[in-house]
């Protein structure tokens, strides 16, 4: 019997993808979808998730690109302490609006769907940034699940997330309500 580790596993999964996509994906369409693995730097790369967004969501683009930072999970747990203590083997990327900074959790892999949609994700943030008012900063995070998961979908892939936890934030209702 063969136990795959996580990262094997994701590696397997990520090929089969491929595989399905040019078998089954029909020619242009599989390229079309692939598009972004083509990318030779991260600034191409931004560029074409950019594309995407302006095509799939409503929220203009920044003419400030974001700085994109590769970082350990202890600097990201530093740099949000809260979100860190309640979701700290899943955070795999972090937006400051302050410094218009996306911290990506290594490892990082530009040829990774999944490791991409969270730069996706993050790249909604930066966003959201100067439009709108956010109740609290969890109300931010549907929309971006949302356009995760909707690449991740056009991909044929799923988002690994918890979606009730995701609503639970957004919601921002006080987490820690006691009656008397």
């Amino acid at each position: 019997m063969c136990i795959l580790s996580r990262a094997g596993l994701r590696s397997a999964r990520n090929g089969l993808f491929c595989l399905v996509l040019m078998v089954f994906g029909g020619g242009a369409l599989a390229s079309d979808l692939l598009v972004w693995r083509e990318a030779r730097a991260l600034p191409d790369l931004v560029q074409h998730l950019e594309v995407w967004l302006d095509q799939h969501t409503d929220l203009p683009r920044r003419s400030d690109a974001p700085e994109i930072r590769l970082t350990s999970e202890a600097t990201v747990a530093r740099l949000a302490p809260m979100r860190a203590a309640s979701d700290a083997s899943h955070t795999r990327g972090l937006y400051d609006p302050d410094s218009a900074t996306i911290w990506l959790v290594r490892p990082w892999n530009a040829k990774d769907p999944y490791d991409v949609s969270v730069l996706l994700h993050e790249l909604v943030h930066h966003r959201q940034a100067p439009h709108g008012h956010w109740y609290c900063p969890g109300a931010q995070e549907l929309p971006a699940y949302r356009a995760q998961q909707a690449w991740l979908n056009a991909l044929g892939l799923e988002p690994d997330v918890n979606w009730v936890a995701v609503v639970l934030e957004s919601g921002c209702t006080p987490r820690d309500i006691h009656p008397e």
